[in-house]
């Protein structure tokens, strides 16, 4: 499974602005979850969606779109959501 493509998919309908996502996994090597081959990702999303919800509810949101793949095929996800306005690019 590709699990960007999974992943990016899943967040359209959150009509992302900017939708980072990093296959973690290699760092993760050993970890426990790794062992299983479940990958380890991270994502930066910025979208209109959160304007005045809490960074609980943009998680939420964003993790009811992808819980069905943990444990496996994705073993962790780190998210950082913004509205646009809270977005400062690196």
């Amino acid at each position: 499974m590709d699990l960007d493509a999974t992943l990016r998919s899943r967040l359209a309908p959150l009509e992302p602005l900017r939708l980072e996502v990093a296959d973690d996994s290699a760092r993760h090597r050993g970890h426990p979850g790794a062992a299983s081959g479940a990958g380890h990702f991270s994502l930066v999303i910025v979208s209109q969606h959160f304007v005045g919800q809490s960074r609980l509810e943009r998680h939420r949101a964003v993790m009811q779109r992808v819980s069905d793949l943990i444990p496996h095929p994705l073993h962790a996800l780190a998210v950082r959501a913004y509205a646009p306005e809270e977005f400062i690019p690196s």
